[in-house]
């Protein structure tokens, strides 16, 4: 009855007309009134953003913030993986010979969240890490190695919540939600994916670096609501660093590349 319940919920708040308010309302101006009250309930530290809190003109402009130089120190080491955002690991572990991967409890299949078995298939018996972002974690993406993006693509449209009750009574939002696939090559030769999943209502993951060539750390992407991102190594990539309940910040190690 409750997943019943939570699902109709979340349905009357995600319809289209709903999303496109939040969106204008979060861009517009009368939101700035917003920004204390959100850094207070989510316990966000003021002190690491670029900017001074009242240079921002609107919550979305405060929620994209960037941060000072040096607040995320990158860790160097060549054969170090970095966490590509701030966020909770929610799961980390081997898929399946089927190619799935269980998240709270759920059963996922590569072949839905990346968008076709083709590129799944590259992955069979690989690994997967799951950050999620809550709303007090800084929400910008950045390169967790130096590697060439080969492929992006965009996936699924509506977006549904991707916290503890999202993942336990939702519909596998994470392979269900509007979601950015960005396909890796790594200096080795192998093949990882970095994909990054939306949130409840705005459905906006902006790609920040146009190149394809990318050093670790290096800024890529930013959420405009959310959300997770699910890193998915080719078998024989990476020794995971980072078991479930481990908080990340971006930069730090989660692997060691193989």
């Amino acid at each position: 009855m409750k997943k019943q319940l939570f699902r109709a919920c979340i349905e009357l708040h995600n319809h289209k007309v709903a999303s496109a308010l939040l969106k204008k309302f979060s861009q517009s101006r009368m939101s700035k009134g917003l920004i204390p009250w959100y850094c207070r309930t989510y316990q966000v530290d003021v002190s690491e953003a670029k900017a001074p809190i009242d240079d921002f003109d609107s919550l979305h402009h405060f929620f994209i913030r960037e941060l000072k130089k040096g607040a995320r120190p990158i860790a160097l080491g060549e054969d170090e993986m970095v966490a590509p955002v701030d966020g909770v690991c929610v799961e980390a572990g081997e898929m399946t010979p089927e190619m799935c991967f269980q998240v709270k409890g759920k059963q996922y299949a590569a072949e839905e969240l990346l968008g076709g078995k083709d590129v799944a298939s590259q992955y069979e018996r690989g690994q997967y890490v799951v950050l999620y972002l809550s709303p007090s974690h800084y929400h910008r993406i950045h390169s967790p190695v130096d590697a060439t993006c080969v492929r992006e693509r965009v996936l699924g449209g509506r977006s549904y919540p991707v916290n503890e009750l999202g993942l336990k009574y939702g519909k596998r939002a994470l392979s269900k939600n509007y979601r950015q696939v960005l396909e890796l090559l790594l200096p080795s030769q192998k093949k990882m994916a970095l994909v990054n999943v939306g949130a409840t209502n705005v459905n906006s993951i902006i790609r920040t670096n146009k190149s394809d060539a990318w050093k670790k750390g290096e800024e890529v992407a930013y959420f405009s609501f959310g959300s997770t991102v699910i890193l998915i190594y080719e078998h024989g990539t990476v020794d995971i660093k980072v078991k479930n309940g481990d908080e990340v910040r971006m930069g730090e190690v989660i692997g060691a590349l193989l």
